[in-house]
């Protein structure tokens, strides 16, 4: 098995470079068939692996495949762990990322950087598959920093464009404040348990759970809460959670392909899939994780309250991305680490769908991307309407599709939890269904319902787009309905995961809910007795009665409530904040360095007033030599005198 679990990562990697290297040689056609071979070579593994571990019940694998470095007695190993959570993570990340790169073909084409770009997201792909196969905190690092620079260059990939080199900026710095607490975490695990490999780390946790550290002085920090909150904030500028979620909205600049890849089931699942693998550190330490809890649960809500007034396609999906990836991690924050990582799969299906939806969407509407301008398009995009209509209910979590399991299955966990603040997070996570339901389908009438609202050039080319485009979208449209009502019975409730989670008896909020659960059609029959289920449809009849019945309603509380719609529209002022206090700091501190630092001490001091005291000496030493012999012969006599003096005096 070692030999396939090499493939499955080198395949996508092998297709990067030579799309990379040689692709003006063999052109757009030879990129795209080289980089979507081998991601289906990884998918097709993948599948094959899931199956041994799942199915045919395979020994977990963990071992090292390389040695990389040995330094001061420590082995820092490329190795990996495979067992049933690392199966579903390849299966989800190789099969969504497929979708992706066949969808790609339609929506670059005549790019100029068509090459280039099927050239990153394989190796998008390639540093994905090394973070969740790793065994060791080493190789999640490389990882966890290669999905990072991808990113960087995926979202500024229309690099001609302002707004995609300030956005792909703004992505990598705020991750670089999230992965400096992640490695100062990393650090804290290799000081206090010697070692970096998973196995040596998880088992040993029980034994340092009552040793503290001083991190300010007087102040005593558990050792593993302290490991567990900065790995955490690692999580936050990876997974978006606030407030280092500023970053994700803005990488809407790079193409729509790749807005799928990141959203759905690659960089901002990391966080997710990291703490729930590191469940046997997080369950020694309660405050780790309620502080988990809290920060998922304002993410979830008040991230999905600026859902509401976007207008870009693609900007709504992205505020639905940073909610859902709250509600993950109040999963997490509860113990409920199946539930957290059971709606990261269904996420990455329908999530995907929705974003290639809107990228089909932009395609037909001449890259116009404005909700306000569209309207009417269910007639001239048949398929990307009816698969918007699974993905968006997938999302609202109506019965029966795969996020209502999902979701509902989070929000019955949290309402089990006595964690401390779990009371704020049931009501922030029952009021973010409703609000999820209102804005998507505000965007979903307002793109696909209603009056035509486009010029008459951009109606009269209107058409479904190329099969390329529409059959991703159909593919990723089926486990969007039933994947959760297949997988929910082992995943939640039987032992799907086996040793791969960590919960502790006491925390086990998961079964408690599994003495009432009596299968997937027992689950839909109890949802829709739930308040989940009637916020869910009162947040899409409002969205259909204002958007469709009565318009002018929406005109109305946005002129009477224009201060909360100036706040929602304005990210409740994180951008401003950061730009005035974060970057403006530095650049003030920058312009103080360049005057002072810079201009009057290294530039006046050092450089010009070295020279300036080289001048003055050479004034000086100038009258000294005169050309005059008597007056050399007077120096020469003079100095003879001092030095019998002193001679003599000493």
């Amino acid at each position: 098995m070692e030999n396939i679990y090499l493939a499955i990562v080198l395949a996508p990697l092998i297709g990067s470079i030579v799309a990379g290297l040689w692709g003006k040689k063999i052109g757009t056609a030879g990129a795209h068939t080289v980089t979507i071979i081998g991601v289906a070579i990884s998918c097709g593994l993948s599948f094959y692996v899931f199956k041994h571990h799942v199915f045919d019940g395979g020994a977990v694998f963990n071992g090292a495949v390389y040695t990389w470095a040995v330094s001061d007695g420590f082995t820092f190993d490329i190795g990996f762990l495979v067992d049933q959570l690392t199966a579903m993570m390849m299966v989800v990340v190789t099969f969504v990322s497929l979708m992706v790169h066949i969808y790609t073909i339609g929506y670059m084409k005549g790019d100029p950087g068509y090459q280039r770009f099927f050239c990153y997201i394989s190796l998008f792909t390639f540093s994905m598959l090394m973070l969740v196969m790793a065994n060791n905190f080493m190789q999640l690092f490389f990882g966890w920093e290669a999905v990072g620079l991808v990113s960087y260059l995926l979202i500024g990939f229309w690099y001609k464009r302002e707004t995609a080199i300030y956005a792909n900026l703004k992505a990598f710095l705020v991750n670089r404040v999230g992965d400096f607490g992640f490695i100062l975490g990393i650090a804290v695990v290799l000081m206090y348990f010697n070692s970096l490999d998973y196995e040596d780390v998880f088992s040993n946790a029980g034994n340092l759970s009552n040793i503290t550290i001083q991190v300010i002085p007087g102040w005593d920090w558990n050792v593993i809460t302290l490991i567990c909150m900065l790995l955490f904030i690692g999580a936050m500028g990876k997974s978006a959670q606030v407030p280092l979620h500023v970053w994700l909205p803005d990488s809407m600049e790079g193409p729509t392909p790749i807005s799928a890849l990141i959203h759905a089931a690659t960089m901002v699942t990391a966080g997710v899939f990291m703490v729930a693998r590191m469940s046997p550190l997080y369950e020694w330490s309660e405050t780790a994780l309620s502080f988990v809890l809290i920060i998922g649960a304002i993410t979830a809500l008040f991230m999905g309250f600026l859902g509401l007034v976007q207008n870009d396609i693609k900007r709504v999906v992205a505020y639905s991305t940073l909610s859902q990836l709250g509600y993950m991690v109040v999963a997490l924050g509860v113990s409920a680490y199946a539930a957290g990582l059971f709606h990261l799969m269904t996420h990455a299906f329908f999530k995907a769908l929705l974003f290639l939806a809107a990228g089909s969407v932009i395609i037909a509407m001449h890259h116009q991307q404005d909700i306000r301008k569209m309207g009417g398009l269910r007639k001239y995009l048949p398929i990307t309407y009816a698969t918007s209509l699974i993905g968006s209910l997938a999302l609202i979590g109506f019965p029966g599709f795969s996020g209502f399991f999902s979701k509902d299955a989070i929000i019955e966990a949290v309402g089990h939890s006595e964690l401390f603040g779990s009371g704020f997070a049931y009501t922030a996570v029952l009021l973010g269904v409703f609000v999820t339901a209102l804005y998507t389908f505000r965007m979903f009438f307002l793109v696909f319902h209603g009056k035509e609202r486009m010029d008459e050039d951009t109606r009269s080319h209107l058409k479904e787009s190329p099969l390329v485009v529409t059959v991703p979208l159909i593919l990723l449209a089926i486990p969007s309905v039933f994947i959760g009502g297949l997988t929910i019975g082992p995943m939640l409730f039987g032992d799907y995961f086996g040793s791969s989670l960590v919960v502790f008896k006491e925390h086990d909020v998961l079964a408690q809910m599994g003495e009432y659960f009596t299968g997937a059609l027992g689950f839909v029959l109890h949802g829709l007795v739930t308040p989940a289920f009637y916020l869910s449809m009162a947040g899409l009849a409002t969205a259909w009665y204002i958007y469709m019945k009565k318009p002018s309603i929406a005109t109305h509380f946005k002129e009477k409530y224009k201060s909360i719609y100036n706040v929602l529209d304005n990210a409740y002022g994180c951008d401003d904040f950061n730009d005035k206090w974060f970057a403006g700091g530095a650049r003030r501190i920058g312009n103080v360095l360049f005057k002072v630092g810079d201009a009057k001490v290294i530039d006046g001091v050092m450089v010009n007033g070295t020279a300036q005291t080289v001048g003055w000496w050479a004034g000086v030493a100038r009258y000294m030599q005169t050309g005059y012999l008597y007056h050399y012969a007077f120096a020469m006599i003079l100095g003879l005198v001092g030095l019998v003096s002193w001679i003599f005096i000493v």
